[in-house]
């Protein structure tokens, strides 16, 4: 323990005044979607053109009710359902905590694909535009999450390790930083480079299979640093529940990339 990092105490409100509290995970979920909104807009002016900018504008209000109410369902139904069936009402206490990030995933997907619809534009050609932002706002979640001193990482005796408060006494990794690293600045870069190929642009499918394998790696990868919700532990295989909520992602990323492929050399 002599030999463990300190973890920085930051507050986790950042301005308190009276009853108004303004929590760092707020202001992540807020810094995430400004940023992707304003890079959102720069994406779809990219030849071939998608959509307009002011179509951004109005999926934005979409995407935040698909990353809301996507992602505290999909914690309910993923992490924490029997409690929920004995107390259903507190499914709506989103300022309790307990978000699922696969479970806005979907909530933004059926956002839009309903979007599109009623816009008349191509979903997949319209999610390449949309997903190489979408690591900015996984990474504020988890610098947040870190701040929060919260899903910290497995017990170890790493250089960098850190005692986490709620962590108990063991040195753990920190966990948080590697994931900001792997989905946040990692696929972020992957994503913008290839967002400007206008090669790339042209295949359909491309970015948002990239996107969901990228991201469904990382995770994975990153499971193994990161100590399992204690109520659910180790699941199938020595597997934790982010782990098998990847894999689905890998597959379907893989498969929208193949499709993109064999669309263009049809």
């Amino acid at each position: 323990m002599l030999l463990a990092l300190p973890f920085p105490m930051i507050d986790p409100v950042l301005v308190e005044i009276g009853p108004f509290a303004l929590r760092w995970y707020a202001l992540a979920y807020i810094a995430g979607i400004v940023l992707g909104w304003m890079l959102a807009r720069r994406m779809v002016a990219l030849a071939p053109r998608i959509a307009t900018q002011e179509q951004v504008d109005d999926f934005v209000t979409w995407a935040t009710l698909g990353v809301i109410l996507g992602g505290r369902l999909g914690y309910v139904l993923f992490y924490r359902p029997g409690y929920y069936i004995t107390a259903p009402h507190e499914a709506l206490y989103v300022w309790q905590g307990g978000m699922s990030f696969h479970g806005g995933m979907l909530g933004v997907i059926v956002a839009a694909i309903w979007f599109c619809r009623g816009q008349g534009l191509n979903p997949l050609a319209f999610g390449d535009r949309i997903a190489p932002v979408v690591p900015i706002g996984l990474f504020f979640g988890r610098v947040a999450n870190f701040i929060n001193g919260e899903l910290w990482g497995r017990a170890t005796d790493v250089p960098w390790a850190m005692v986490f408060p709620t962590g108990g006494p063991d040195p753990r990794h920190p966990s948080q930083l590697y994931q900001a690293g792997m989905e946040g600045i990692a696929l972020l870069i992957l994503l913008q480079l290839m967002v400007r190929q206008p090669a790339l642009r042209d295949r359909p499918g491309l970015l948002t299979g990239t996107f969901l394998a990228g991201y469904g790696v990382a995770r994975f990868i990153g499971e193994f640093f990161r100590q399992p919700d204690a109520h659910l532990g180790f699941l199938f295989a020595g597997a934790t529940m982010g782990q098998l909520l990847s894999l689905p992602m890998i597959a379907v990323g893989l498969f929208l990339i193949l499709r993109s492929k064999r669309a263009v050399t049809a």
